[in-house]
């Protein structure tokens, strides 16, 4: 699968996974649905953000959590 939306360049955001290149890190983005923000709201505060991109951010981190296990603490 070939994102289009996420960018990684060693200069933004020292080098994390963003939007587009626009300083937004796709972490943000998911931190902020993860605290119940709904998606009309993060376009609203981030007008220059695309609904695809908030669909993108969602797409990689299901692609990440597929990649990876984490083992909790018991």
């Amino acid at each position: 699968m070939r994102l289009e939306r996420i960018t990684v360049d060693p200069v933004v955001c020292t080098g994390k996974p963003c939007i587009r290149g626009l300083r937004v890190p796709v972490s943000r983005l998911l931190g902020l649905l993860a605290s119940v923000e709904s998606k009309e709201a993060i376009l609203e505060a981030y007008p220059y953000l695309e609904a695809a991109d908030i669909a993108e951010a969602l797409t990689y981190a299901a692609l990440l959590a597929e990649e990876e296990t984490v083992e909790f603490a018991r």
